[in-house]
């Protein structure tokens, strides 16, 4: 279950619009290295690692990354605000008009829509941390792309934040990952999997001591 905090991770007020930025933005939003893909990705990767400290690690991350949905997403509708039909047009923007008028909708910057075909689970902690590792630095190379686009500081700062919270999650899934690894060899083949159990009492699923208030590993 998701506690929702009424605030942004990073505050966001841009007041100068630019549609070409939004059109180039909205690629961490819906694109294949964007935000909604790691959210899904990792939440969806949590239940098949090994461990506690692995379940709660993507858990967290998977979380703080909708968290980036909603910053990316309030980006891109500052920096369209207000804009007229004709501005709309000259920004390349006229197909998305089309369809979703000023909507926000999941596409890359070429206006592909989102796919869950930008991500796997594959049940193996090791692949799956690799994948995740390469995903965050493949994230935190597009809002690299995306910094040099603009000259806007109030779009640099939250650009910037988001980079380096890319860089944070790389290392985490890198530690978790040669922990991992060195289970392995030391003769394991395998690692069990802790199963989800049943609490008839509250009607509730859980995970054999999973507490994720106490696993602090991101900051």
């Amino acid at each position: 279950m998701f506690k929702y905090v009424k605030r942004l991770q990073y505050p966001i007020n841009i007041k100068k619009k630019d549609l070409r930025m939004a059109k180039y933005l909205v690629t961490q939003y819906g694109g294949s290295n964007g935000e909604l893909s790691a959210a899904l990705r990792y939440l969806n990767q949590r239940l098949t690692m090994p461990d506690n400290k692995g379940k709660a690690l993507l858990n967290d991350i998977g979380t703080e990354e909708l968290g980036h949905v909603e910053m990316l997403e309030t980006m891109i509708y500052q920096l369209m605000k207000d804009a007229t039909l004709e501005e709309i047009k000259d920004a390349g923007l006229d197909t998305h008009y089309a369809e979703h008028a000023k909507a926000l909708f999941p596409t890359d910057a070429n206006g592909v829509p989102f796919t869950t075909t930008y991500f796997a689970t594959t049940g193996d902690p090791l692949a799956d941390l690799s994948e995740d590792m390469a995903a965050e630095q493949k994230a935190r190379a597009v809002y690299e792309n995306l910094i040099d686009l603009t000259d806007d500081p109030d779009v640099i700062g939250p650009l910037l934040w988001l980079r380096q919270r890319e860089i944070v999650h790389y290392a985490r899934f890198k530690e978790l990952f040669e922990e991992y690894e060195k289970k392995l060899k030391k003769g394991s083949n395998e690692m069990k999997v802790e199963p989800m159990k049943y609490n008839k009492n509250t009607n509730d699923y859980f995970i054999n001591n999973l507490d994720f208030n106490n696993y602090e590993n991101l900051m």
